[in-house]
């Protein structure tokens, strides 16, 4: 939990932006406005997650979902959200899938290749990874995202630790 209730708060720079894209060039908004629309953003992000979070609970899950998100909204009385959420949720599942398969793809490519070699040395064997490998590597990593049944994602890092989204424990 935040220490502060300031803690809280989103940074004043998101929400500048955000402002900035949704109102037409030339409107100006004052200092106290983007302070008391941060403040609104918060509230809103606080009491989202708190009623997804009690959907979770009646599951008897620990870890929200995207489903858990889409029922809070309407029991917040927020219907107009849920179709926007579920064709944003739809694109990011598919962007991931697509991402996966041109991983998988690539991994297969550089195994056909590196076979093909036949008497290569193992120096000769080892791929060097771009940068953009290595993100679409990450990439790959984050499972369960483009799954119909699952609305979570776990994420490995160069770190050794990792991020579990997904853990359901009840």
């Amino acid at each position: 939990m935040a220490e502060r209730p300031e803690d809280l708060n989103l940074p004043n720079a998101v929400v500048t932006r955000i402002i900035k894209e949704a109102i037409p060039d030339g409107v100006n908004v004052s200092k106290e406005a983007r302070l008391a629309i941060s403040k609104a953003a918060s509230v809103f992000v606080l009491y989202a997650t708190s009623c997804s979070n009690n959907f979770a609970l009646k599951a008897k899950r620990k870890t929200i979902n995207a489903a858990d998100v889409i029922s809070a909204m309407e029991d917040m009385e927020f219907e107009q959200f849920v179709e926007p959420l579920q064709e944003c949720l739809e694109a990011f599942r598919n962007e991931q899938k697509g991402k996966r398969e041109a991983s998988q793809q690539r991994k297969k490519d550089r195994e056909q290749s590196g076979n093909s070699a036949g008497d290569s040395t193992l120096e000769d064997s080892n791929i060097d990874l771009t940068a953009e490998d290595a993100d679409e590597e990450k990439s790959a990593a984050v499972q369960g995202a483009g799954d119909a049944d699952s609305d979570v994602m776990i994420i490995n890092d160069d770190s050794g630790s990792s991020v579990d989204n997904g853990a359901e424990e009840g």
